[in-house]
């Protein structure tokens, strides 16, 4: 797919219904730019990349593998550190990496990786996994330790029996739950979900996206979605960006982006993704 890049606006305005003015958004990055320098000379994997989400609306972030989509969510978790450009939560820059404001930060934004097994420490158990949050921001929960892990485990249609066992034990889908579980053990308010059922069955993947959908409803969650397929994050999303070659080519309504693309590169990722059926959800 080489389709020229057409220039991106460098903000993303919204007006809220009756011409009010748009939210604050809940975390916005601006002018994004990434690059490493190599034997062969400068690599930029991020550039000028700029994006707001709003809360509890959920953003796509499509593009095909190697666009620079997972660098950009560690840029917006100061996992990784941007070259230049800036990242504001709530309207505030975020703080330093290792500072202890960004450490109480965290709590209200989590990140589901691709891979659920690599993702999990194969040598604790699913109540050590879901209990390590809270001992690591030493923040009990309120109903205390067993009752919160028990509502975590339901709410992704697990149960308690699930609490003795290792990840290897769990199929695919299910280890993904437990992810899930754990992103949301200190209620947080964004998610930033990297291809999170690209590692799974279809049908699987399926019942992982409308758990994600309903998990969003319920509690009110603002989600970054990153994938390749057009059709999840249409049926998932409210709005969707595309990235070709480190950069923004096309934002806006994701069903308008999707039935009417502007960029030649959107209509490329639409035709070439199958159709992926969207299971009910299993609870």
């Amino acid at each position: 797919m080489n389709a020229t890049i057409p220039p991106m606006p460098i903000l993303d305005a919204r007006i809220a219904p009756g011409g009010a003015p748009a939210p604050l958004p809940l975390i916005e990055a601006r002018g994004l730019t990434k690059q490493y320098t190599h034997e062969g000379g400068v690599a930029r994997v991020v550039d000028d990349v700029s994006f707001a989400i709003y809360p509890g609306e959920a953003l796509g972030l499509v593009g095909e593998s190697g666009c620079g989509k997972s660098t950009v969510a560690r840029i917006l978790l100061r996992l990784v550190e941007p070259t230049s450009g800036d990242v504001y939560f709530e309207g505030q820059p975020l703080p330093p990496a290792s500072s202890a404001a960004m450490r109480a930060l965290r709590r209200r934004m989590q990140i589901v990786f691709q891979d659920p097994y690599a993702a999990l420490n194969p040598r604790n158990t699913v109540r050590q996994v879901l209990a390590e949050p809270f001992a690591i921001h030493r923040e009990p929960p309120p109903e205390g330790l067993p009752a919160r892990i028990s509502n975590l485990l339901r709410s992704v249609g697990l149960d308690d029996s699930a609490l003795p066992r290792y990840p290897h034990e769990f199929s695919g889908g299910q280890r993904q739950r437990i992810n899930i579980a754990r992103a949301l053990a200190l209620r947080p308010s964004l998610l930033i979900l990297d291809e999170p059922v690209s590692a799974l069955d279809v049908s699987v993947g399926a019942q992982v996206v409308n758990l994600l959908r309903d998990l969003q409803r319920a509690l009110g969650l603002t989600y970054l979605f990153i994938s390749h397929s057009m059709p999840l994050v249409r049926y998932l999303c409210d709005r969707l960006a595309v990235m070709q070659h480190g950069r923004l080519v096309e934002l806006g309504d994701c069903v308008q982006v999707c039935e009417s693309p502007r960029c030649q590169y959107t209509r490329q990722l639409i035709a070439a993704t199958p159709h992926m059926p969207i299971a009910s959800p299993i609870h």
